[in-house]
């Protein structure tokens, strides 16, 4: 018998698909939507292509990026998805679209106007230890960059940082590293820990941050200034995202992290 929709609780199943069965309407979904962001972010990031990368012809970098995008964020969304079923962690929206369910009522459920303001609200205190603590690396990095994106490129830019990357932060790794750790470090219930989810959320968070190395590195050499600001910044917003991919699903994480972007790269941009 396949699961029908319940709407009786605080968020509603995956309709129509037993559990025993890999949810792959619902992997279609989000691959989709996680390359829209994988296209939107272009604008963007051809502003700031490398010197050596203007040299190659234009429609052969867009190219190799779509694909390499394409295979990450498959493979992000198929082992994520698998592992966010196994522990219990939800997308609740995508899984209403997918499966025939009401995807307007799971949005509502998420708290969509809180995610979006705890995500703004993230980003303003990012901007402000960043000129508290991190003002002459701040500085310095701004001065390297040479090509400065505009409003709408940051704007479009933020959608991949909703989508895209809360797919391969949140989905995949938060997911991943609470089924490894739920393994062992188990409730009552069988189920894992919450010190499982805490750390899983937290050691993504770090991850997300040194992610952020690599664009750093081509503006400046990495020194431990850089590394530290790098980690924090991003990892405060990392820890709001995996809270609330836990404790509401994946889409508020998605919201928060589109909200906090729009500031960073649109209103202070």
């Amino acid at each position: 018998m396949s699961k029908m929709a319940t709407g009786t609780g605080s968020h509603t199943t995956l309709h129509d698909v037993r559990e025993d069965r890999y949810p792959w309407r619902q992997f279609f979904v989000l691959f989709v939507a996680g390359m829209l962001g994988a296209l939107a972010i272009l604008p963007y990031q051809l502003v700031l292509l490398p010197e050596a990368a203007r040299r190659l012809p234009l429609a052969l970098v867009i190219a190799s990026g779509i694909v390499n995008s394409a295979i990450f964020i498959a493979v992000a969304v198929g082992v994520g998805l698998a592992a966010a079923r196994a522990v219990g962690l939800r997308a609740p929206v995508s899984a209403a679209i997918a499966y025939g369910g009401d995807a307007l009522a799971e949005a509502r459920r998420l708290g969509p106007w809180s995610a979006l303001a705890l995500g703004a609200g993230t980003a303003v205190v990012i901007i402000a230890l960043d000129l508290a603590l991190f003002r002459a690396q701040a500085s310095a990095l701004a001065a390297a960059t040479a090509a400065r994106p505009e409003r709408w490129q940051g704007l479009l830019a933020s959608f991949y940082g909703g989508l895209t990357e809360e797919l391969l932060t949140r989905l995949l790794l938060v997911s991943v590293i609470v089924w490894l750790l739920g393994r062992i470090w188990r409730d009552a219930d069988g189920k894992p820990a919450s010190g499982a989810f805490v750390t899983a959320i937290v050691g993504a968070a770090a991850l997300f941050g040194l992610g952020h190395l690599p664009a750093t590195a081509a503006l400046a050499p990495l020194t431990p200034p850089l590394v530290v600001r790098a980690v924090l910044l991003n990892g405060i917003a990392g820890v709001l995202f995996g809270w609330l991919y836990w404790r509401r699903g994946l889409e508020a994480a998605m919201l928060a992290h589109f909200g906090a972007d729009v500031v960073l790269h649109v209103i202070a941009g």
